[in-house]
């Protein structure tokens, strides 16, 4: 062996030895146990999963075949922009006439050169991969600043979630892409970048509406902690955000616009529901069982903001007055906002298979935040996830989603803030003082 080799030999063994002292010294027990349920280590399962998720989402690429569902469409839709049209009434593709805000259309065009005008569908999945793990960036981000999961809940994340691959990447639907922007937005905000935050929450609106779901509990939060005259300023941003990418659009076609991108009564085909299939068609589509969900969301909604969001926020804008930054404050911000956006998602008028990842990665949060055993969390957990992967829904597949939903806002509505945990909150006051 040269004498070149044998030092290289020596250093390599001298490394791995430095590293086997680190881990004895540290690999105890009680590090173990913590690395696995204590919510202080997440951020070390978090980088575990996320490069595993890059070899995962290469694999799921390489070796299973992709399917067409909309990509096409969307290319036709953003194509008509290319060709000079403006007018939305006549933006068209394979499925219909174009239904999303002007942001969608921005990012989609953007693809769309990006992509040899939508024709290298691997170069898109690549893309739509790297938006999935920067969406579990986001997402792991928020979980250990608040501190409210253990880490082994990113198990059942990242392993059992077949159906939210398939959508980011062998389907490249708009809706993952909605979600980035929404957890970007969640990210800034915990962060105090209130006004940044605004924007990129209203991009993500831009891009599907879904994203209004979080709107209510948003606007509360504005008014709690910003008050009423900073709240009109991020009102405003929103609002600007939304004009100036549709001017080009309102210029053409202001009426069309309008009414294609934001058309809030829109009838979906039974033949798609996930969670009303247990319904005769003729209720599904009929315009009073809709405006019945429309109450019934209403009422929830201000159920909720009285008994549980109003005292949240309250007491997260007096933690951030003092400047007391704890993972109690994260979790009295997010908590609504993720609550606000399930609500609407357990009274949806239809649910479609991609709108799976409205609710997907933050529904271990909503779990964890009411009183349920962690035996009965994942089970609610491990049901969901089947009734989403029953492919076509039947009336049992609906139905049993629909009592797993009933079960999480039974778990959430009784455990409202209570005066014991006021309490707490005084004390922590005290002691910063």
């Amino acid at each position: 062996m040269a004498p070149g080799e044998r030092s290289q030999k020596r250093k390599s063994q001298s490394f791995m030895a430095r590293v086997s002292q680190i881990w004895q010294k540290y690999a105890t027990k009680d590090m173990l146990v913590d690395l696995i349920f204590n919510p202080k280590y997440l951020w070390v399962s978090a980088l575990f999963f996320i490069l595993a998720e890059i070899i995962v989402n290469i694999y799921i690429i390489q070796k299973i075949k992709y399917t067409e569902i909309d990509w096409v469409a969307y290319m036709q839709e953003v194509e008509g922009v290319v060709n000079g049209t403006w007018d939305y009434t006549k933006l068209r593709g394979d499925t219909g006439p174009l239904v999303y805000p002007a942001g969608f259309v921005y990012f989609f065009l953007g693809l769309y050169k990006i992509t040899s005008n939508g024709a290298n569908v691997r170069l898109a999945q690549y893309i739509f991969a790297a938006f999935y793990i920067i969406t579990l960036v986001l997402v792991f981000r928020i979980f250990h600043k608040s501190r409210k999961l253990p880490p082994y809940i990113l198990i059942f994340m990242c392993c059992t979630s077949y159906r939210v691959h398939s959508i980011f990447v062998l389907r490249l639907f708009n809706d993952p892409v909605a979600m980035m922007f929404l957890y970007a937005a969640i990210n800034l905000f915990i962060d105090g970048y209130w006004g940044v935050g605004s924007l990129i929450y209203s991009l993500a609106v831009s891009i599907k509406m879904n994203i209004l779901l979080f709107a209510p509990a948003l606007l509360l939060a504005y008014l709690r902690c910003l008050g009423f005259k900073k709240t009109i300023l991020q009102l405003t941003i929103c609002a600007a955000v939304q004009v100036l990418l549709a001017v080009p659009f309102l210029m053409a076609n202001s009426f069309g616009y309008i009414k294609q991108s934001f058309d809030l009564g829109r009838v979906f085909l039974f033949e798609w529901t996930v969670n009303w299939r247990f319904l005769p068609e003729e209720i599904f589509v009929n315009r009073w069982f809709h405006l019945v969900l429309l109450v019934l969301h209403l009422v929830l909604l201000c159920t909720f903001a009285y008994t549980h969001w109003d005292r949240y926020l309250v007491n997260y804008a007096t933690l951030q007055g003092i400047g007391l930054e704890t993972e109690m404050a994260c979790q009295l911000l997010v908590l609504p906002l993720f609550v606000s956006n399930f609500i609407g998602v357990a009274v949806s008028r239809s649910l479609h298979y991609q709108f799976y990842v409205w609710y997907f990665h933050s529904l271990p949060y909503v779990l964890w935040s009411t009183q349920f055993s962690v035996t009965f969390r994942l089970l609610l957990l491990g049901v969901v996830e089947l009734c989403w992967n029953t492919y076509p829904s039947t009336w049992w597949s609906s139905g049993l989603l629909h009592a797993c939903h009933l079960a999480v806002l039974t778990g959430l509505f009784l455990n409202r803030p209570t005066n014991k945990r006021t309490e707490r909150l005084k004390k922590a006051l005290e002691k910063k003082e």
